[in-house]
């Protein structure tokens, strides 16, 4: 058996209709926004990075011999460091090492690179995720605004079928 409904229509008063679009427009300002500031980090973190000439060791897991300056060799470098580090003091860490031990000081200057490497790869991901919600909202705005009314309509009558 099959049922037929009609289709129901629902009335958008002009001043709803100009809510839409100005919700419309302020989520493609919002996307312009975000894609802009994640770009902007995302290149600055890249210009910082490339300024420090760094390399990632040839003996790392992966990209080694390469240049320092995106999130991938950021943390390649960051993982190789550690690596060295631990080496070094027979699998001890900064904290595991006696307060005069004479590498202690080197452990230090490891953790230190380690954390600000892994610092530019948390900034990466979270400029990503700024350019992707900036994608979402502009893709939300542009959808509002195209299905809401003019602002001219006195009334708007937009149907809509029921799902089966």
């Amino acid at each position: 058996m099959s049922e037929t409904t009609a289709p129901v229509t629902l009335s958008i008063t002009p001043g709803k209709a100009l809510a839409l679009r100005w919700a419309g427009f302020i989520a493609l300002l919002a996307a312009a926004v975000m894609i802009i500031a994640g770009g902007t980090v995302w290149g600055v973190v890249t210009s910082q990075l490339r300024a420090e000439k760094i390399t990632v060791s040839e003996d790392a897991a992966f990209l080694g011999g390469a240049d320092v300056a995106g999130p991938f060799s950021a943390f390649a470098q960051a993982d190789i460091i550690s690596t060295h580090a631990k080496n070094m003091t027979d699998g001890k860490t900064y904290a595991e090492l006696d307060k005069d031990d004479p590498k202690r000081a080197t452990v230090m200057n490891a953790s230190f690179l380690r954390t600000s490497l892994f610092t530019s790869v948390v900034s990466y991901g979270v400029s990503a995720f700024v350019i992707g919600v900036g994608i979402l909202f502009g893709i939300i705005g542009w959808v509002i605004l195209t299905i809401a009314p003019r602002r001219r309509a006195a009334v708007a009558t937009v149907p809509v079928t029921p799902a089966e």
